[in-house]
């Protein structure tokens, strides 16, 4: 396994070591493995939303109102996104 040496801000270094005293994670290792994965799953082409992040969405949706875009103006923000990001990962 390879090591990286990595300079943190103060607060961000404290928020590490608070998760790993919580026992959320075993080492800060540990915790910027699973950063890392989570940040590589999320840029990847095929990542499947977890289950709370889905829920999270479907919250923040409902507490945003109503749109004042119509569904044909909805679904076609929706294909230029996808476009965008199979543009991006070369698909």
């Amino acid at each position: 396994m390879a090591t990286m040496t990595v300079s943190l801000p103060d607060p961000m270094k404290d928020w590490i070591e608070e998760q790993v005293k919580r026992g959320d994670y075993a080492s800060t290792s540990d915790y910027v493995r699973d950063a890392v994965r989570r940040d590589r799953d999320r840029r990847d082409p095929n990542y499947q939303y977890t289950l709370e992040e889905f829920q999270q969405m479907l919250e923040d949706s409902a507490n945003s109102g109503i749109s004042e875009k119509t569904p044909k103006e909805i679904f076609e923000e929706a294909r230029q996104l996808v476009a965008a990001r199979r543009a991006r990962f070369g698909l």
